[in-house]
């Protein structure tokens, strides 16, 4: 095991230190756990995680052609028509954002709001890092605030068979949907100082972006609407998401090889998909099968059950702080499965009620991976999307605004699961 521990954090100091080649690092990482039998060669397909990969290749090949379209363009002037400057637009934005993610995966959600930020910041010639990076941290905020939000929150409604009432409503009391909120709150005004700087005015114009096509448009709002049907339906295939968003895809695709009636109009949707993000993921999934099977997981969720000791409050406490901590480098799914019966038994131990501990774990572990560039799926896929842009994000720029937007939103959640259900 100390072997896996020794790769994975080198794997992770190198991907912080090189930047631009995460991807082959995450890929030769991934190599090195599968030919030391780290990796067994029967446990690679259950590593990878094909649900993200095909909602990524989907709706980006779907953005690319909402993009064609001019709406991002469109919906860009209509912002800037409300915001009275460029601070008040990356708020709203990043709040819109967070309002999809709570009903649509985090993934899917920065790809489909990150063009209408890019347009924005084109018109406004200032620097799109910010604001997408913004979009990606509220976006994994809201996963935990309703059951179909995210993939963790699905995994605590069905352990601990909650409806989706339940995370507004829970045993008489307010649920984590109002944690969530509030932590929304305040990390926006952790945005909003944030963007002190940026008082640029928002220029006015009459003149709006005309869309030449609707249908992309459709599409891409059929998805969010198919997303969210699907996430009511009980044990479907895991990768349900995902053949929705690739489904649609080459449903775009079709329309569009008919309406240019040539075969050659379906190259550029599919060069837009950003395959070295696909690529850093898939490397990323192999090397946390790798800890996993090694028992790195396990290990760490019998340290937290020591370090809680036989306090409620203490083991309450540690949960929720070493989850942030934990899934600032550890993927959220495999960590929150192992963690949830660890909790249930240790609540059972003390003869206390584990809701509590149910709703630190799944807080902290949904906002952990905001501290990192590399801690979340929707932040790899926010920096992929800067990165064929032509922009670069330094460890600085993203720390800068997921460290305090994760302290902004955790400490009043911390607070308050306490008071509401301690």
């Amino acid at each position: 095991m100390i072997w896996a521990i020794i790769l994975f954090a080198v794997t992770y100091v190198l991907m912080l230190v090189f930047g631009k080649y995460r991807t082959y690092i995450a890929l030769a990482s991934a190599v090195v756990f599968i030919a030391t039998g780290m990796l067994p060669m029967e446990n690679i397909l259950g590593s990878i995680d094909f649900n993200v990969l095909l909602i990524i290749i989907g709706t980006m090949g779907l953005v690319k052609l909402f993009i064609d379209s001019k709406m991002p363009a469109l919906l860009a002037d209509l912002v800037m028509s409300k915001a009275s400057n460029v601070q008040i637009a990356a708020v709203a934005l990043a709040l819109f954002a967070g309002v999809i993610s709570a009903f649509v995966d985090n993934v899917a959600t920065v790809l489909m709001v990150a063009p209408v930020a890019l347009e924005i910041c084109k018109k406004l010639k200032t620097n799109p890092v910010p604001f997408i990076i913004a979009i990606a941290v509220s976006s994994n905020l809201q996963g935990a605030a309703t059951l179909v939000g995210d993939t963790t929150a699905i995994m605590l409604g069905s352990y601990a068979d909650m409806s989706f009432l339940d995370f507004f409503w829970y045993q008489g009391r307010p649920g984590i949907f109002f944690a969530v909120e509030l932590g929304a709150v305040l990390s926006a005004l952790i945005l909003f100082w944030l963007f002190r700087k940026e008082k640029g005015a928002v220029e006015k114009s009459t003149e709006r972006t005309v869309v030449t096509d609707y249908v992309p448009t459709v599409l891409l709002l059929l998805s969010i609407a198919l997303l969210i049907t699907a996430s009511f339906i009980p044990k479907k295939p895991d990768i349900t998401n995902g053949l929705i968003c690739v489904a649609l895809f080459a449903v775009g695709l079709i329309y569009t090889c008919i309406k240019n009636k040539k075969i050659s109009a379906v190259v550029e949707p599919i060069k837009a998909i950003d395959f070295e993000t696909v690529g850093l993921l898939f490397g990323l999934f192999l090397m946390l099968g790798g800890i996993s099977n090694m028992g790195v997981i396990d290990a760490a969720a019998g340290l937290l059950a020591k370090l809680g000791g036989g306090n409620m409050f203490l083991l309450y406490t540690v949960i929720v702080w070493a989850s942030v901590i934990i899934s600032a480098f550890i993927d959220n799914i495999p960590y929150v499965a192992t963690m949830l019966p660890v909790v249930t038994g240790l609540a059972a131990a003390l003869g206390e009620d584990p809701t509590i501990l149910y709703f630190g774990l799944l807080s902290g572990a949904t906002l952990g991976g905001n501290c990192t560039p590399i801690g979340a799926s929707a932040n790899i896929t926010g920096i992929g999307i800067l990165r064929k842009e032509g922009y670069t994000v330094k460890n600085g720029d993203f720390f800068r605004i997921g460290i305090p937007f994760t302290l902004a939103a955790i400490i009043p959640a911390y607070i308050y699961f306490w008071f509401v259900f301690g």
